[in-house]
């Protein structure tokens, strides 16, 4: 996720869209249909997709902010006032309180 989209201080959730079921179903045809040659990168991108899907929604929320934190150059602590600074500096429209909410994600599902 690179933003989100229709965020402001009214609403303050961020939505995550998941496909990894269709992008599974895919790979999954394209395994079936593929010479053996190609079979290796595709079980690879099987088994990618399977772990990504597998993927809590707050674990997800907390790379997203990891991803913010990052964009921003943010390096410090985590858990301090700065880290909730630099998440509302990559995204402004974010509110206080889901920036801080957001952090705890992030701080209780660590990469």
């Amino acid at each position: 996720m690179s933003g989100i989209t229709g965020l402001n201080r009214k609403h303050n959730f961020v939505l995550l869209v998941r496909d990894a079921e269709v992008v599974g179903e895919a790979l999954r045809q394209a395994l079936a249909e593929a010479p053996p040659e190609e079979r290796p990168g595709l079980e690879r991108a099987m088994e990618l997709v399977e772990s990504t899907a597998a993927a809590t929604e707050a674990g997800l929320r907390a790379r997203w902010v990891r991803s913010r934190w990052s964009a921003v150059g943010f390096t410090g602590d985590v858990t301090s006032v700065a880290a909730v600074r630099a998440l509302r500096k990559a995204e402004p429209k974010l509110s206080l309180l889901a920036a801080v909410q957001l952090q705890k994600e992030a701080v209780d599902h660590p990469e």
